[in-house]
Parts: structure tokens; C-alpha cells; sequence
């Protein structure tokens, strides 16, 4: 199935794209499905009240992800690319007050969002770990229609059956260069003698460039954010923003003999850690893939533009091109959802993607893009996605660091070599599927085991 750059790269808002983000997307589509009528259950009555319930990593870690709030903000209208924070927090006093959400299409319907939301700590549902379900009911307590949906990863929804078909979905528009493997990418690029950011690009539709750079502007303005904000973030933590000091001693010590050379490694850390200080506060994040992982992709392309020697905008088009290219791949054979394969799809899907997009900015060839993106996610293999109290802090805003200085090391390391090596892309992303699929869901974004156990206190 094809994933469009803009599939890949979606402006939205924190703190998750599987827990927030989805979970709005899915109410959002219960409503329109209300509005069809489609699914309505034989001979019940017009919808007057609506519930919905949290499944497996939704309920585990739903109140530090905000699932509950994101939920009843899809019921009244919101979503994630186009929400109002001033807007919606008025829409949600007014629902607290009335207990009614005047659906249009629909009609008034009874929500209480202290009781509407429930979090069910029970199994997961089958098809994935992060689940939900969405009822409507008529006035006389009668099933209206019901749907269960799926958050899959990056802000991806599916229904129940969407993702019992996702097998065979395939693309109805026919493209140039239909990779959905690094194999197939690599002898695509061979035989038409294109680089991987040009065959993405001739897979794409109209106005690209235009979305690109409002991708880019959104990651840069989210970098800039986190920079000059200041206080402790939300959750009960009591975790301090660090981003800003950093940079300001960054600021400081640069053209003096004071600066170390590992330098760069603290520009790195601080872009990321400065986007991920603002998903952590529900600001206005772009997936790359996920939430969670949303510092990596915009801290190396900024390193890129502000520090390496001959970068160009068409440089940073070229990145994103290619950095969803391999995002795509990862997506399409494994997963970049921390509740089915732990932060290995997370962080190690977003350095793998920056170690492309770092290596095809710089002139890398195809092969050493793809060599680039292997040592990236090789070496984030098995890492566990275990947040404290089920909050996008710890350790997820340094990870986001580490996964950066990591991805800019293996664009490095692959640009000195021929982009021959022993372990194709292909071949570790397999072994990431299946390592995820052997974790203990303990250390899959349930926090209930690793660092969110371990800290005292917590």
C-alpha cells in the first residue's frame, strides 16, 4: 500500500499520535459514520447517548497520554491538524457543564466525560494493542451502532475491518516506482538510474513542494517553540523544560575556545529534546513517524541546514522525500507503534529515517542511503518503550536526543564506506518485527514494567 510523504510527515498535536492523535481521529470518524446511518443496528431508535471504552496500552497509559481528553474532543468535532487550544478547552468546559454534545447531522447527545470514557484494564483487544470502542445508544438503552477502532502508530486509524483487510488493500493510483521494500527500492533506483528522493518524488501528487516546505516550516517553528519556553511540564513529573538553557549556553559558547568539539552532539540533543519538550506539552507537533519519536527527523534536518557545509533547501525537500521513503518501508513490513514493538519503531524508525535523509542531503548514493537507515535502526534494536506514569518525558525526551546523535553518526559511517555491508535494511526491519513480537508487552508502552516501575516514587 502506498504511503504518501504526507501520510508519513502529519501535523498534529502531542502528547502521542497513537494516544492522542488517533484516538481524537477515531471519534471524529464515529461521529461521521452516525452521520451515514451506515451500520445501524435493525430496528433501533435515533442515537441519543454515546460511550467509549480504552483498550490495552489506551487504558494502561491513557491518563498521562491524554486519550481521555482526546476522545471527548473528537466527539466535538476537533481535530488534530486543525485544533484550536482556546477553542477547545471553551467546548470542553461547555460539554463538563451540559453533559450534551449537539453533533450536527446528528442531533444532541447525552456524554458525560467523567463516566463516558472508560478504561478497561482488561486484555487487549485482538487486533492491536492500542484498541477502542466507540457506542451509540438509543433513548430506550438500545445498541444503535457500535465500531471498534484501532490506533496503529503515527496517527493512523483503522476500524475493525480496515485492518482485517489491510492485507489486501492495495493503491489504486498506479505509480512509477512502486517500492514497498529497501530490495525492490534499490533495483527500482538501479534501473532508472534515479536517486530514491527522485522516485519518491515522481510517486507524489501535485503541490508537493508546497507541503514539504509547510512540513519543514511546522518542525522548524515547533524547534523554535521549545526553545524559548521556559517552566515544568505537565503530568505530575515535575519535569523541567532543559531545552532553552541549553541552547542559550550553546548560544554562549560558540567561536570560543571553550566549546568542545563533541559540541555538535548538544546542538543535536537540544533541537530534539526542544520538540519533544513541546509534544510533552500538547503543543504542535509533525508525526516523523510518531509523537513520541518527533525530535529526531526535525533536529537532523535543522543540524543539516544550520551546520553542515552546503546545504540548500532543495537538500532539505530531498530529505524529507527520502526519510519517508524508508519511514514507508519500515511501516509497510513492520511497525512504528511503541505498543506493538516496543520504541525500537519509534526512535529507531525515526534515526533510521534521518540517517537517509542526512545521507541523500549530503549526496549519499543509494545504496549508502540504505546502509545509512540499516546501522541507524541495527542499533536501536530491542530498545523498550517503558514511559514513567505512561508520560512522553521520561525517558522519551533524551531518547529523542540520543536517536538523533545516532542517526547523524550512521549517515557519517555509511558516506565513508561504498554502502556495501553484511545486514540489509530489509533483513533488520524483519528482525525488529519479530523482536517486537517477542517483547513482553510489559516493556510496550503499558508502563507496566522497566524505568516506569523502577523509579521510586513512580
Amino acid at each position: 500500500m502506498f504511503l504518501s510523504v504526507f501520510d508519513i510527515f502529519k501535523i498534529g498535536i502531542g502528547p502521542s499520535s497513537s494516544h492522542t492523535m488517533g484516538p481524537m481521529l477515531a471519534a471524529a470518524r464515529f461521529l461521521d459514520a452516525l452521520r451515514t446511518g451506515a451500520g445501524r443496528v435493525p430496528g433501533a431508535g435515533a442515537p441519543a447517548r454515546i460511550e467509549a471504552s480504552l483498550h490495552g496500552s489506551l487504558a494502561f497509559t491513557g491518563k498521562g497520554h491524554a486519550t481521555d481528553r482526546a476522545v471527548i474532543l473528537g466527539l466535538l468535532g476537533f481535530r488534530p491538524e486543525t485544533l484550536d487550544p482556546d477553542a477547545a478547552e471553551r467546548r470542553e468546559a461547555d460539554l463538563r457543564a451540559s453533559r450534551r454534545i449537539d453533533v450536527p447531522g446528528v442531533g444532541p447527545l447525552d456524554f458525560d466525560p467523567e463516566t463516558g470514557v472508560v478504561f478497561d484494564y482488561g486484555p487487549p483487544l485482538p487486533g492491536h494493542a492500542n484498541g477502542l470502542v466507540l457506542r451509540a445508544f438509543d433513548a430506550a438503552g438500545d445498541l444503535h451502532f457500535a465500531e471498534t477502532y484501532y490506533s496503529i502508530g503515527g496517527g493512523f486509524v483503522l476500524t475493525e475491518r480496515e485492518l482485517a483487510d489491510r492485507g489486501a488493500a492495495s493503491d489504486t493510483i498506479a505509480r512509477p516506482y512502486p517500492f514497498a521494500t529497501a530490495a525492490e527500492m534499490l533495483a527500482m533506483g538501479e534501473a532508472a538510474g534515479l536517486g530514491i528522493a527522485a522516485m519518491k518524488r515522481a510517486n507524489e501528487g501535485p503541490d508537493l513542494d508546497a507541503g514539504l516546505d509547510r512540513i519543514w516550516q511546522a518542525m522548524d517553528e515547533c524547534i523554535d517553540r521549545g526553545l524559548a519556553a521556559d517552566g515544568t511540564l505537565p503530568g505530575g513529573l515535575k519535569v523541567r523544560r532543559r531545552a532553552r538553557a541549553i541552547h542559550q549556553a550553546l548560544l554562549a559558547e560558540r567561536g570560543s575556545n571553550r566549546a568542545q568539539p563533541h559540541a555538535a552532539n548538544d546542538w543535536l540533543s537540544v533541537y530534539a529534546m526542544a520538540v519533544n519538550e513541546e509534544n510533552a506539552a500538547g503543543g504542535r507537533i509533525v508525526t516523523a513517524p510518531t509523537n513520541g519519536a518527533a525530535g529526531v527527523v526535525p533536529a537532523v534536518i535543522r543540524y543539516y541546514r544550520d551546520h553542515c557545509v552546503g546545504a540548500t533547501h532543495e537538500g532539505i525537500r530531498d530529505f524529507l522525500l527520502t526519510a519517508a521513503a524508508v519511514g514507508g518501508i519500515i511501516k509497510t513490513n513492520a511497525s512504528i507503534s511503541g505498543a506493538e514493538v516496543g520504541c525500537q519503531g519509534e526512535v529507531g524508525s525515526a534515526a533510521a529515517m534521518a540517517a537517509a535523509g542526512l545521507c541523500a542531503a549530503l549526496g549519499g548514493t543509494n545504496a549508502q542511503i540504505e546502509n545509512a537507515a540499516e546501522i541507524a535502526l541495527e542499533h536501536h534494536l530491542g530498545m523498550t518503550c517503558d514511559p514513567i506514569r505512561g508520560l512522553v518525558q521520561v525517558p522519551c525526551i533524551e531518547r529523542n536526543g540520543l536517536g538523533a546523535i545516532k542517526a547523524v553518526a550512521a549517515a557519517s559511517l555509511a558516506l565513508r564506506g561504498d554502502g556495501s555491508h553484511v545486514v540489509p535494511l530489509d533483513a533488520c526491519i524483519e528482525t525488529m518485527h519479530q523482536t517486537g513480537r517477542d517483547m513482553s508487552v510489559k516493556y510496550k508502552e503499558t508502563s507496566t514494567g522497566g524505568l516506569a516501575v523502577n523509579l521510586p516514587g513512580c
